[in-house]
């Protein structure tokens, strides 16, 4: 019997997440130049993902 394809592991999955953590999302305001050391990183400004 063949493994259901959402028990595989982490390694098998290459899609492209469209939802980024915290720490990322002030990666790339920081790079573009509107995020500032010292400022609230709650409620950061909505990101997308750097292609």
């Amino acid at each position: 019997m063949s493994q259901h394809r959402s028990l595989k592991g982490q390694s098998t999955i290459a899609a492209k997440r469209n939802v980024l953590k915290r720490f990322e999302r002030v990666e790339i305001l920081k790079s573009r130049g509107q995020f500032k050391v010292g400022d609230k990183v709650i409620g950061l400004r909505k990101t997308k993902p750097n292609e």
